[in-house]
């Protein structure tokens, strides 16, 4: 019997990874169970739960009774996930400085790998 192997999931730095667990209760619920998900399928869940934005950014979709919020991430090699950025949605459209943020955190992650 072939055992899959886990994904692991990192983070950009210690800010985004203290952003993501200071999210309220409920966003942060869906959080961890979206993750633990990903440990086993890969980084990319589909829709409702995640959506490629384009050169290699996705987004994790967070809903809960307190909002919405968003997990913008990249995979690299090795089977490896990287949460780059993650903010509380306001509007129906993601902000450009958001989403200018993640991409620039995504170049900087992918040059610096091995």
């Amino acid at each position: 019997m072939m055992t899959r192997m886990q994904y692991t999931i990192g983070y950009y730095s210690e800010a985004v990874q203290a952003d993501i667990l200071g999210l309220p209760e409920g966003l942060q619920g869906r959080y961890i169970a979206l993750t633990e998900r990903m440990r086993t399928a890969g980084a990319n869940l589909g829709e409702p739960h995640s959506s490629a934005m384009g050169n290699g950014l996705l987004e994790l979709r967070l809903k809960s009774h307190e909002g919405i919020a968003r997990v913008m991430y990249c995979t690299l090699v090795g089977r490896r996930i990287v949460m780059l950025h993650s903010f509380v949605k306001k509007t129906q459209k993601t902000p450009m400085a958001d989403l200018a943020l993640a991409r620039k955190r995504l170049l900087e992650v992918k040059h610096a790998q091995p």
